[in-house]
């Protein structure tokens, strides 16, 4: 994190050593058939001046994709790790980086040369090969011209500045804006990818903004006399289509009231950030027993600030030893039921409700 983070690529062979695939090729196909998960089909027709991109979208049916001995095309299932335990201990590896900052983990199984194309993303992105070998070509392109002709952001002039081959257990860390372009060699491969978020300025003052307005609690629109607008100075006018100067004001200290809530910014930003995938449902769980303790389901996403808990866009208040115990849970995803015994009533009331809703799931003493 000192030395590369957001700087400068890092090939670190061997960094999973005995590495094995979170799946098998029929079990990746299997799951892009579903419409629950969201999958890729990207194929290559020819090589050079000639060559050309396809693209399409899942649920892909099996009958839909080529044949496993044609060269040239790749299957992409994102959010491994919401269907899968072994996706899930693969990223886990990686919660050295705030939870509010990773993604999910991506798996792309490829037919010998098969590939995206060059391309580069917004994001950090670390590529650990788990199965045959692929060689990554990488370079910076500040002069990156894309092709307009594609449904794919392929780079037209990319040009490699380094190249490697990657084996079973090797991993790359490219920085964001980083052109990198990977093919299979030497037969079929499947490799992971762990993905970060990056939103946008706008994007997170849209989202906050958004949920603060659905909070705002004016006290003074309570009562038989709300504070509504008034303005016993109005002259007469002959510019009627024109907006007040002191209705502008009114909207804006309105605004500024809203903003100034102590820990609104904060708690919108913190429900948006926890906030699920759009593919992402939850199922009503089991019930929490004496005795036992619990663990995050997979899907479920916490985070916390120094007033609040988040999970799954919702937030709550938490203070003292509460605060202490739901900030563990967040940071390791599990509580052990000797923690549990000792917390409160209130919270151990609070972590039923979420077994309930499939948030969490008990685990018992003997199984931690």
């Amino acid at each position: 994190m000192r030395q590369h983070w957001q700087r400068t690529p890092l090939l670190v062979r061997q960094a999973f050593a005995s590495v094995q695939p979170p799946l098998t090729r029929a079990e990746l196909f299997k799951l892009a058939e579903s419409e629950e998960v969201e999958s890729r089909l990207v194929v290559r027709r020819g090589r050079g001046v000639c060559e050309t991109w396809e693209l399409e979208r899942g649920p892909l049916a099996r009958r839909r994709l080529p044949p496993l001995k044609q060269p040239d095309w790749t299957v992409l299932v994102q959010g491994l790790d919401l269907h899968l335990p072994t996706a899930q201990a693969m990223l886990a590896q990686f919660r050295f980086i705030p939870q509010a900052r990773l993604d999910d983990l991506m798996v792309s199984w490829a037919a010998e040369g098969g590939g995206v194309g060059p391309h580069f993303d917004s994001y950090d992105v670390f590529l650990v090969q788990v199965q045959g070998q692929r060689r990554w070509r990488i370079g910076r392109m500040p002069d990156a011209r894309l092709r307009a002709d594609l449904p794919l952001k392929i780079i037209e002039n990319f040009v490699a500045e380094q190249e490697w081959v990657l084996s079973p257990g090797d991993m790359l860390y490219l920085p964001p804006g980083w052109a990198h372009d990977g093919d299979a060699v030497g037969g079929e491969c499947m490799t992971c990818s762990v993905g970060f978020r990056a939103p946008m300025r706008t994007e997170l003052a849209r989202e906050t903004l958004l949920r603060m307005a659905d909070a705002v609690d004016d006290e003074g629109d309570a009562g038989a006399q709300p504070a509504v607008y008034a303005d016993p100075g109005q002259p007469a006018t002959a510019q009627p289509g024109r907006i007040p100067a002191d209705m502008v004001r009114f909207a804006a200290d309105g605004l500024r009231r809203v903003l100034e809530e102590p820990g609104a910014l904060e708690r919108a930003l913190g429900e948006y950030l926890s906030e699920p995938k759009a593919t992402v449902s939850f199922a009503f769980g089991d019930p929490l027993p004496e005795g036992c303790g619990v663990v995050l389901d997979a899907r479920s996403c916490m985070l916390y600030d120094d007033a609040h808990v988040y999970m799954n866009g919702d937030s709550w208040h938490a203070a003292g030893e509460d605060a202490q115990v739901l900030r563990q849970l967040a940071d390791a995803r599990t509580l052990s039921a000797a923690v549990l015994v000792g917390s409160s009533a209130e919270l151990r009331g609070l972590l039923a409700q979420w077994c309930d809703d499939g948030w969490l799931h008990p685990v018992s003493a003997s199984h931690e």
